[in-house]
């Protein structure tokens, strides 16, 4: 599909404005619309139901109000929340709608505001003004026809890109630019920045209707400014929301967690239980109401009820029990995992100096999977390097430089050879000089800078300036070099674009003194050395490019050749069709191309230093030991990657470790080769070594398409991977088969080609690197430095995952707890569904009396971030969900139900032979119940400050001052009832039973496994209070296997299937880990000093079969 744009004349072009909108609401919708979404949930459906079946009065045991109050606090204040960032947006849109803007009209310049843009109208840019729609550039300040514009907000990247208007409009003044005509053939709007492929014809007198073709280089896309250019006009194609930009816009798919997964079935279970426990008790009580209420004389049935009063006391036992799954959850976890969030954005430690760059959180939902985090997916340059390339060495013509030195700008063997003109060196030269997107920019001291998008060039070129070879101009139609002297011109005539497939990158130039045209071609070794020609030796350029690789350094190959002018202008009317065409351009050009790029002089080989960043080998180090596996995905060649994953500590050497390679071009070399390696694996699972495989784009190629099932296999058994010469695509694919095999994924790169992979995983880690931000944006975390990579997971996700376990299952203690209760109480009151607490009760218990002091817990702390960082082996408890699954639920679930006993029966018997009304004795029932929780909560923080000791017991203090003030209210239905009980020396007696009896059991349990079966974390609490010797866990499954020893369970790892949680009930909070099948054995160590500790195996994550 594609569109016809007419120049300068909006009524033929039947497209939209350019108003952009963001908003996802009006006045009119928001109130329907959000409540829809609102009301798509399951439980938000659930309770509605519930509310609505509390304003039928034969029913209802309490006031419809102690379902509907928190009902529709809860909906505000979501409400108020989508209505406050919609408003922001609409804030932002108006801004830029608003925006005055330039266009021709009428053969003159006007200012119109950007909303009223239409598709075909010229637009004129000044300097430093941002682009307001997408514009084909037909005219520019610079005679050159070139423009320079910033792309940060599009692209994330900071460096300067050149623009260039199409050959066609070359030479156009301003009088013709206002009165031009045409049309351009476009696609219809898509989100690709990266590509345009389209053709323009102007109409007579300007052009006699040559087609021109058009691409992403002759384009201004919306939200660039224009840069150190005077002025530059263009033809809008795309406005409104059908820009690039606006296309590439929207709400990316919600992440679901492990931990949500896991409340999602827990609540299901419990939906499950309270049906069913409906279904019993309706029953009974019906039994009940026919063969025994109808005896006593208090009660009266009539004879003849209708058909639905069989129903009656089911429904009020499913409105009593509705509260056992809790209304405030959702609200409660979605406002803690915000504070988790702030937490990250506020660490000091995660603040990069260097780039001013501190750590953001754009997804608050996640962070406790931080904490589960089981592989590590990551980029190499930029990521795990500097990104700061420094030219080292270099062989030419078969000379190496730089080889003693180590840097071959030192080196006097070349220096020499530059001085004396010698042949070799003077196209090597050229080509380092003038085969790149490098932008030369004049400073006002007169100094020349350069822009360019990829480090590399940016380093060759730098190079080529100090051997006296300076690129001083370069635009889209000529370059100018300064060398020895002399100046040397250059006609640009064609740039064969590098791209991920063809992995090399080619200029043809004509030399304006001689004549003479060139083809100058840079890439990678096996995309520019097979173009040799047929006599050339290169078996020289193969050994520097091993030797290079060996040294960790990143190599590029440099060739080229002279053109006969009939050759180079058959080939041009092909490339010119090619990339005129509207279909299948890139595979076009590309096939054109090839036909040019042979018969090459391969000149030689540049080896370039990219630096390991700062705490990259021990952050790897350390979040190994905590059991994660790394995966490097990287474009380069096999042998320097595999150096710097030596550098890293990302894989091992003899004899500690094992690299096995999988090669081949075919599939039956594949298929051999994998065989081989996973056989090897299979066998070396029981010995204490680092396995690790390698394996390059071509043959991960064949695997991904052919043999993925023994590829996932392998992919379980090996603790590193290493992936070459990868391409974006190949990386979403391995993080997608390692999430299918239900590992918790974390990808983490620096550039724009990272972030399909960053998209595709679990969690996304954006480096603000030198790269640009478009990772960062696409991730759903960006930190300025890998080294903060270790924090943000051991700190920050283990942090959040044990508050969030604690939240979640604490919500729905509270919860079950009162609503045993009631259940209890039906007993005693005939199982007819009536409620012991009445409804101010029972809303007060839920927004106020037990909210406040459980969002504490964002501020607990079981370890301090000291021996968290210095024991990384703990975050096992994380990954292995052992804080949070059905056994640690069934211990809350225990404890609610035990709680519910001491409170409903000491309550029973304290107040059997008083004479008190029902509401003292559901006061007192409901003053034990939230001193029980100000306990519990007490019990299981680990940290105390001032700040949750005051929400904790200053909010037990309020539950007296709210009901003292409520009692002073006859209307209330509690008048004097809290002034009553106080002067009760009964009710305090009461009290300090429920406390001693309900928390008795379960501070001995506690205390019994804290001192007699401590988990590794508690002999880690016990050494910190101490205040003696800090010790470490050279492997925690040591620990493990010693607290479980006496129930003969043994701990591994696990295959992919048939996986199940492992568990740990929080009563008892020691590990039950259920027997699976073991791929790789662990070596299982004892705790160790600090000074002592010595790793030599890594544990694999825990997972059960």
């Amino acid at each position: 599909m594609k569109r016809f744009v007419y120049i300068n004349d909006e009524y033929q072009n039947d497209y939209c404005d350019n108003r952009i909108s963001n908003t996802k609401y009006t006045l009119l919708n928001f109130l329907p619309k959000n409540l829809w979404e609102q009301f798509r949930r399951f439980m938000n459906q659930y309770f509605l139901l519930i509310a609505c079946l509390q304003l039928w009065s034969l029913i209802t045991p309490v006031n419809p109000a102690s379902t509907w109050g928190p009902l529709i606090f809860i909906f505000a204040v979501s409400a108020t929340k989508e209505a406050w960032d919609d408003y922001n947006r609409y804030i932002s849109d108006k801004q830029v709608n608003e925006m005055e803007i330039w266009i021709v009209k009428n053969g003159a310049r006007k200012h119109i505001q950007a909303q009223d843009i239409r598709v075909g109208n010229i637009v004129w840019i000044r300097e430093n003004e941002e682009v307001p729609c997408d514009l084909v550039l037909i005219g520019t300040s610079e005679p050159q026809g070139i423009c320079h514009v910033e792309t940060a907000a599009l692209d994330g990247e900071i460096d300067l890109k050149t623009r260039v208007i199409p050959s066609s409009c070359v030479g156009l003044d301003h009088e013709q630019l206002h009165k031009i005509k045409g049309v351009i053939e476009c696609p219809n709007p898509d989100k690709d920045i990266r590509r345009f492929d389209a053709n323009i014809r102007l109409f007579p007198p300007f052009i006699d209707n040559d087609i021109c073709p058009l691409t992403i280089n002759n384009t201004l896309l919306q939200s660039c400014y224009l840069r150190n250019t005077e002025w530059a006009c263009g033809v809008a194609v795309y406005t409104g929301n059908e820009t690039k930009l606006g296309m590439s816009r929207g709400v990316p798919e919600p992440k679901l967690t492990a931990m949500d997964a896991m409340i999602d079935k827990l609540t299901g279970a419990i939906f499950l239980f309270q049906i069913a426990v409906v279904v019993v008790l309706g029953s009974a009580g019906n039994i009940w109401k026919d063969t025994e209420a109808r005896k006593q004389w208090y009660v009266k049935y009539d004879d003849d009820e209708p058909w639905y009063q069989i129903l009656v006391i089911p429904l009020r036992f499913e409105l009593l029990c509705s509260i056992m799954i809790p209304i405030s959850i959702k609200v409660s976890l979605d406002f803690v995992k915000s504070l988790y969030a702030k937490f990250i954005e506020w660490d000091e430690e995660m603040y990069d100096h260097e780039t001013d760059t501190p750590a953001h959180a754009a997804n608050t939902a996640i962070s406790e999977d931080l904490g589960q985090v089981e592989y590590i997916l990551t980029d190499k340059t930029g990521t795990l390097t500097e990104n700061k390339m420094i030219f080292r060495r270099c062989c030419i013509g078969g000379v190496f430089y730089g080889n003693e030195s180590g840097d071959a700008l030192r080196d006097v063997e070349l220096l020499n050879a530059v001085a004396n003109n010698s042949p070799h060196v003077i196209k090597f030269l050229t080509v380092m000089t003038l085969c790149n997107t490098v932008v030369p920019i004049k400073s006002p001291s007169g100094a020349i800078l350069y822009k360019a998008q990829s480090q590399d060039e940016d380093a060759l070129v730098n190079a080529a300036s100090n051997l006296h070879m300076v690129l001083v101009s370069k635009n889209g139609s000529n370059a100018e070099i300064h060398f020895n002297r002399r100046v040397v011109q250059y006609d640009i005539l064609d740039i064969l674009e590098f791209t991920s497939d063809r992995k090399r990158m080619s200029i043809v130039v004509s030399d304006c003194q001689s004549g003479k045209i060139f083809l100058l071609s840079k890439g990678a070794d096996e995309a520019i050395i097979p173009c040799a020609y047929s006599e050339q030796r290169i078996k020289t350029f193969v050994d520097a490019v091993d030797k290079y690789a060996q040294l960790g350094l990143r190599t590029l190959c440099l060739g080229w050749r002279e053109l006969e002018s009939d050759e180079y202008l058959e080939w041009s009317r092909s490339f010119k069709e090619a990339n005129s065409a509207l279909i299948d351009r890139e595979w076009k050009v590309a096939e054109v191309c090839q036909k040019l790029e042979h018969s090459l002089e391969i000149l030689g080989v540049s080896a370039i230093e990219d630096r390991l960043q700062a705490g990259v080998p021990e952050t790897i180090e350390i979040l190994r030991q905590s059991g994660i596996n790394f995966w490097m995905l990287t474009g380069d060649k096999q042998s320097t990657a595999i150096q710097i994953a030596l550098l890293c500590n990302l894989i091992s050497s003899e004899p500690k470790g094992q690299l096995l390679h999988i090669n081949g071009r075919t599939e039956d070399e594949v298929a051999r080769s994998l065989e081989r390696v996973l056989l090897t694996t299979r066998i070396t699972t029981s010995e204490p070594k680092d396995l690790a495989f390698v394996v390059d784009g071509w043959a991960l190629e064949i695997i991904l398409s052919h043999y993925n099932e023994a590829f996932t296999e392998l992919a379980v058994l090996s603790k590193t991977a290493i992936c070459c010469r990868v391409t974006p695509s190949q990386k979403a694919q391995l993080v997608k088969l390692l999430k299918s095999c239900d590992y918790r994924t974390l990808a983490i790169g620096d550039g724009g080609n990272d972030v399909r992979m960053i998209q595709q995983a679990d969690i996304g880690v954006g480096i603000s690197g030198r790269e640009g931000l478009q990772a960062a944006r696409a991730a759903d975390y960006s930190i300025g430095k890998f080294r903060f990579l270790k924090r943000l997971i051991l700190v920050h996700g283990r942090y959040s995952y044990n508050r969030t376990a604690f939240l979640s299952q604490y919500s729905f203690y509270k919860s079950l707890l009162i609503c045993f209760i009631q259940i209890l109480f039906s007993f005693l009151s005939g199982i007819a569904g009536t409620s012991l607490f009445n409804s101010v009760s029972l809303m007060a218990y839920n927004v106020f009396y037990t909210s406040i002091p459980v969002l504490t817990a964002v501020l607990d702390k079981d370890l301090s971030e000291k021996t968290v960082m210095q024991n990384p082996e703990i975050l096992l408890y994380c990954q292995a969900g052992r804080l949070l699954n059905p056994s640690t639920f069934a211990g809350w679930f225990g404890r609610s139900l035990y709680h519910a006993i001491v409170v409903f029966v000491i309550t029973i018997h304290a107040y059997a032979n008083e004479k008190s009304e029902m509401e003292e004795l559901s006061m007192v029932a409901l003053s034990g119940s939230i001193l029980l929780q100000a306990f519990v909560v007490t019990l299981e923080m680990n940290s105390f400050t001032f700040v949750q000791l005051l929400a904790i017991w200053g909010n037990f203090v309020a539950f007296y001052v709210i009901n003292f003030l409520i009692s002073i209210i006859p209307s209330a239905g509690m008048y004097t009832i809290m002034f009553r009980l106080c002067r009760q020396p009964t009710y305090w007696v009461t009290l300090l039973l429920i406390s001693g009896v309900g928390m008795g059991p379960i501070l001995a349990l506690k205390y019994f496994r804290y001192t007699y079966k401590p988990s590794a974390i508690n002999i880690l609490q016990k050494a910190e209070r101490s205040g003696g010797p800090m010790y470490t866990l050279v492997n925690l499954e040591s620990q493990l296997r010693s607290d479980v020893e006496n129930t003969n369970i043994s701990i591994s790892t696990t295959p992919v299937k048939n996986k199940n949680s492992v568990y740990e009930p929080l009563l008892t909070e020691s590990p039950i880990i259920s027997t699976r099948r073991s791929l790789v054995s662990s070596s299982f160590d004892i705790f160790q000093p600090a000074q002592s500790r010595t790793t030599s195996s890594y544990p694999r994550n825990i997972k059960a079969n």
